[in-house]
């Protein structure tokens, strides 16, 4: 049979049918009388080495070859927010951009399991930026080093894109928002398998930055985006006038796309009026609040935003995101029926200063 591109199926606008039944309970595509709970799953990890914490997580999971395949093109997807500045800024201690470490975990698992090649991409602010700046917290390597050392030891590639410049093209896809369709990068579109791998922050627009969230940076900066201050682009044609319409926007994307795999970085992120601390947000280093960092992971986009929402100590039925990517059918959210693997959320909960909405 032959293989059909991401960018094909997204092309034809369908996707696939969820039967959610009553709000309690999912049923599948059951009778009313065959209802059964199905519990997603999030495995939780506690620690102090990202890099292991990373592939403890994925084994949990039942490890990372239950959604790569050999031969797929996997699109892995950080929050680089503030990384174009990295060698000035120090983005990764400051919490406002995904750990290396991770990244490096996840994109080696994927390699083990056969992938033919792993993108590292996002769009940032700026049309390019420099990889050797995302440095591990220890400084003992960096992405590119990385990158190279993987080609010598696996047969699959290892790239780092920029997508304003790298992107081959751009792939539009349906959207209930205003603009009827969201233009996202073809490295994305024609990868096999997408992660997200966001790190956890408060937001002063959307309420939280997750993992479902990160894809409003796979849209390009010269079709959604104005030149501020003439130093960086924001990605202001979007409706960032509520929670509720920033939303749409990356829940519309989530369901083209729909990612395989998130894996939330709790271990030096942002809180208060977020994203960034130049929008007045602070770090929080959970070590300092826990006694030790986490890393969640899911098969489940939602479970795992709703599950670090619940330890970042916000209530759930407050979060905007969280009940429009349920009602869309991306994924589940109540707490009873997602499965904790490895901590209790109790001992993961810890106090997290929200941001104040400027939408």
């Amino acid at each position: 049979m032959k293989k059909i591109k991401r960018r094909d199926f997204l092309k034809t606008g369908i996707n696939s049918a969820v039967c959610l039944g009553t709000p309690g309970l999912f049923t599948g595509c059951k009778s009313s009388n065959q209802k059964v709970l199905q519990k997603a799953r999030v495995a939780a990890v506690r620690g102090d080495n990202l890099d292991s914490m990373t592939r403890d997580a994925l084994v949990a999971l039942g490890g990372i070859q239950t959604v790569i395949n050999k031969g797929d093109v996997v699109f892995i997807k950080p929050n680089f927010v503030t990384f174009p500045w990295a060698q000035y800024n120090n983005c990764f201690l400051n919490g406002e951009c995904t750990k290396p470490e991770i990244i490096i975990a996840v994109t080696e698992e994927c390699l083990k399991a056969g992938a033919d090649q792993v993108i590292i991409g996002d769009g940032s602010h700026l049309p390019t930026f420099d990889w050797q700046y995302a440095v591990t917290l220890d400084g003992s390597t960096n992405l590119v080093k990385e990158a190279e050392r993987f080609g010598s030891l696996y047969a699959g590639k290892v790239s780092l894109a920029c997508l304003e410049t790298d992107s081959t093209g751009w792939v539009e896809i349906p959207s209930k928002t205003s603009l009827n369709k969201i233009a996202i990068s073809s490295l994305v579109a024609d990868a096999d398998k997408v992660i997200s791998i966001p790190v956890a922050k408060t937001h002063s627009w959307s309420q939280l930055s997750l993992a479902s969230k990160n894809f409003i940076g796979i849209t390009p900066l010269s079709r959604y985006a104005q030149l501020i201050d003439n130093t960086w682009w924001n990605r202001g044609a979007f409706d960032h006038s509520s929670p509720q319409a920033i939303a749409q926007v990356y829940l519309d994307i989530v369901k083209s796309i729909k990612p395989v795999l998130s894996i939330i970085d709790l271990s030096i992120g942002v809180e208060g009026d977020g994203p960034t601390l130049n929008y007045g947000g602070a770090t929080l280093n959970l070590k300092e609040r826990l006694g030790s960092w986490a890393v969640l992971a899911s098969t489940d986009i939602m479970a795992a935003d709703a599950t670090a929402a619940r330890i970042m100590s916000h209530d759930t039925n407050k979060i905007r995101h969280l009940a429009m990517g349920f009602n869309m059918g991306l994924g589940e959210i109540r707490e009873e029926a997602i499965e904790l693997l490895g901590e209790k959320i109790g001992n993961l909960r810890v106090p997290w200063k929200p941001a104040r909405l400027k939408g």
